[in-house]
């Protein structure tokens, strides 16, 4: 089967567990990707409200197959042309959402005994999950996220961050094989898998649960001019583009972020890394780079948008999410690092994945002397070519 253009708005993908991707990649042959899905199709519970279990194939062809071009995505594609794009960056992990976003935050995935960090334990697919806490009874405490995270040494150096959560769904199943599960709440004082700093312990002992907020708080402060130096900002299922959200509704909620950004009085001193966390088990031809036992994954999409991003620019570095920490922590940490060895919090973790020597430097995507670029204020919903859902009740599970 060859990639396709698919431009239907609702995609279903595949399972994007860590045997998931194993298995896509198959050794390098990047030919599993078919299989994982079907695979994925044959664990579904078709006995539950799974709309995930059918309608995956474009024309009798896997949508795991299907690419979008610059007539379905003409925001992206702006963005991608007036700043720059990154066509060599991998997820951090071999993995699905929670492991991605704990290396988002901390460059690493554990398991954790006790609150001590070096009690931790290496974990590819399955650190605790935020939000089973309290739903079942065999969950006698809550998990603990004990290594360290970058908000420690943000922290440590006074740099003020937050994180936004926008308030409804989490975007992505519990069980990482699942291609569709039942609706888990998700808010700013929700622990989940897209938020899951509330249970690092170095967010606790630091009194830093005020900086996880709302989404409406991000907005408020973009309007003001006063956002902090260092910001992540993570969506609603409505609008991740996770399987089954739609592919319009989610540039549409990213258009929308930036160009409140852009509006900001704080635009001129600003860079957007716009990202996503996972593969999503859909295709892709490039076998990711082997750095250790941990990844990286395979490649997602990426953009750098900023007054001094360089306009049409491809990166072509390796990249991971490993570079927004390094280019974090040269530009307000003086080159400190998430390292045991150095940080005052020792942890386990098998490698300082900053200095990994095939990883490169966003520095190179931006040009400070030139003049500030202004504003690129796009449409928020553009006209497309993508096709709607027949049934458009599904854009909005869970």
């Amino acid at each position: 089967m060859r990639p396709f253009h698919n431009r239907m708005d609702l995609n279903h993908g595949g399972p994007h567990s860590f045997s998931s991707a194993l298995g896509a990649i198959n050794g390098g042959a990047m030919n599993g990707f078919i299989a994982e899905q079907k695979r994925g199709l044959r664990r579904c519970n078709i006995a539950t409200l799974n709309p995930e279990c059918s309608g995956t194939s474009v024309g009798g062809k896997p949508d795991v197959m299907g690419y979008h071009n610059g007539r379905d995505l003409p925001n992206y594609w702006a963005y991608a042309r007036d700043f720059a794009l990154q066509d060599h960056m991998f997820q951090s992990d071999l993995a699905w959402s929670l492991p991605s976003h704990l290396y988002l935050v901390s460059l690493w995935a554990a398991r954790c005994a006790n609150g001590n960090p070096m009690s931790c334990r290496n974990v590819h697919n399955d650190p605790e999950l935020p939000s089973d806490f309290g739903k079942h009874r065999h969950h006698r405490r809550a998990p603990i996220y004990a290594w360290t995270d970058l908000t420690y040494l943000l922290h440590k150096y006074h740099v003020p961050w937050r994180f936004y959560v926008f308030k409804g769904t989490e975007p992505d199943c519990p069980n990482s094989a699942a291609m569709a599960c039942a609706p888990v709440h998700q808010g700013a004082k929700t622990p989940g898998i897209w938020n899951p700093l509330p249970y690092f312990e170095t967010v606790r002992q630091n009194h830093q649960l005020s900086d996880i907020q709302s989404l409406r708080q991000f907005f408020a402060a973009a309007h003001k001019g006063t956002l902090p130096a260092v910001s992540w900002i993570t969506p609603t299922q409505r609008v991740s583009e996770h399987p089954p959200g739609l592919v319009s509704a989610g540039q549409s909620y990213v258009t929308g972020l930036i160009n409140t950004i852009m509006k900001s009085p704080d635009w001129k001193s600003t860079a957007i890394f716009l990202a996503w966390d996972d593969w999503g088990g859909f295709y892709d031809h490039v076998a990711p780079p082997r750095v250790d036992m941990n990844g990286y994954g395979l490649r997602v999409p990426a953009i750098v948008i900023s007054p001094y991003a360089k306009r049409g620019f491809i990166d072509h570095q390796t990249l991971s999410f490993d570079a927004y920490a390094k280019f974090i922590e040269d530009d307000f940490l003086n080159g400190a690092r998430i390292d045991p060895r150095t940080d005052g919090r020792p942890d386990p973790r098998p490698d300082v994945r900053e200095d990994a020597p095939q990883l490169g430097n966003l520095v190179h995507d931006f040009n400070f002397n030139q003049a500030p670029r202004p504003p690129v204020i796009l449409p928020i919903r553009p006209k497309t070519d993508l096709i709607e859902p027949r049934n458009p009740s599904l854009a909005n599970f869970p």
